[in-house]
C-alpha cells in the first residue's frame, strides 16, 4: 500500500472506497448496455468492485492525480478484463459445462438414480484424473453456484431462494415454496454424503472451501471438485420440475 495514514479510525484505503462507493452503481449502469450479453449486471458489479479496490491499494496522492479520475481507468479495466475471460469461458467451458450436464441427465435415466464419479466420467471416455480436472477447471472459472444454478428456470429463482424462510409470503405462495422446497430437500439427500456436505458447509455453514477442506480433511482441490460435480447434478435434477 502507497499510503497508509488514518482519519476517524479508518485507514486511507477503507476511506477512499467506502466514498466512492458510488462510482461502482455509476459504471454498472453505464457499461451494462456496452458489454456483451453473456455478462451479468453481477459479473459487472464484482468486477468494478474489484477495480475500485485495486485503486484504493495502488493510488498515489503524490502523483498529482485525483482518486476519482485514477479509480476510472481501473474500474474501466476490471470490466473489460471479465468479458475478456468471460467470453473465452463462454466459447470453451460451457462446452464442457453442458456435456456434463447432458451426461448426468442421460445416467439418471438409465440408472433411475444419481450417478457416481466414476459412472459420470466413464460415460465421457475421461479416466477419474481427467474427469476431476474438468471439474475443477469448471469450479475454477465459476460456471456454477448456488445462487445461479436455476438462473433459466422461468420463475429465475435459485436454490437458495428455494430454502429461504417463506414467513410474510400470501399463502398460496408459500404453500408453492413449501412444496418446492420439499423436493429440492430431496434432490440434496440423493446427492453422495461428501457432496452434501460440501453443499452444507459452504452455503448452510458459510464456511470457505478451504476451511470445508480442513474440516474434511481433503484437499481444497477436492472440494472444488465435490462443488461442482454437485450442482451439476442439482441443475439436472431442477430442469425435470
Amino acid at each position: 500500500m502507497l499510503w497508509t495514514y488514518t482519519q476517524n479510525g479508518e485507514d486511507a484505503r477503507t476511506q477512499l472506497i467506502r466514498e466512492h462507493m458510488n462510482m461502482v452503481s455509476y459504471w454498472v449502469e453505464r457499461m451494462v448496455t456496452q458489454v456483451p450479453a453473456f455478462m451479468s449486471r453481477d459479473e459487472i458489479r464484482s468486477a468494478a468492485m474489484e477495480g475500485l479496490i485495486n485503486a484504493a491499494n495502488r493510488f498515489d496522492p503524490n502523483q498529482g492525480v485525483l482518486f476519482k479520475t485514477f479509480a476510472e481507468h481501473r474500474i474501466r479495466g476490471a470490466i473489460f478484463d471479465e468479458v475478456r475471460r468471460l467470453d473465452w469461458f463462454s466459447r470453451s467451458m460451457r462446452d464442457k459445462h453442458q456435456r456434463l450436464a447432458e451426461t448426468i441427465r442421460e445416467l439418471e435415466i438409465s440408472l433411475e438414480r444419481a450417478p457416481n464419479e466414476n459412472e459420470v466420467a466413464a460415460a465421457m471416455d475421461m479416466d477419474l484424473t481427467g474427469y476431476h480436472r474438468m471439474l475443477g477447471e469448471v469450479s475454477h472459472l465459476g460456471c456454477m453456484s448456488l445462487q445461479e444454478v436455476l438462473s433459466d428456470s422461468d420463475t429465475g429463482q435459485s436454490f437458495l431462494d428455494v430454502l429461504e424462510d417463506t414467513d410474510g409470503m400470501p399463502p398460496e405462495e408459500a404453500v408453492e415454496q413449501a412444496e418446492l422446497t420439499r423436493e429440492v430437500a430431496g434432490m440434496l439427500h440423493e446427492l453422495s454424503e461428501k457432496e452434501q456436505q460440501v453443499i452444507a458447509l459452504l452455503y448452510h455453514e458459510g464456511l470457505s472451501q478451504k476451511e470445508i477442506a480442513d474440516v474434511l480433511s481433503l484437499t481444497e482441490g477436492r472440494i472444488s471438485q465435490l462443488h461442482s460435480q454437485a450442482l451439476a447434478k442439482l441443475r439436472v435434477k431442477m430442469e425435470r420440475l
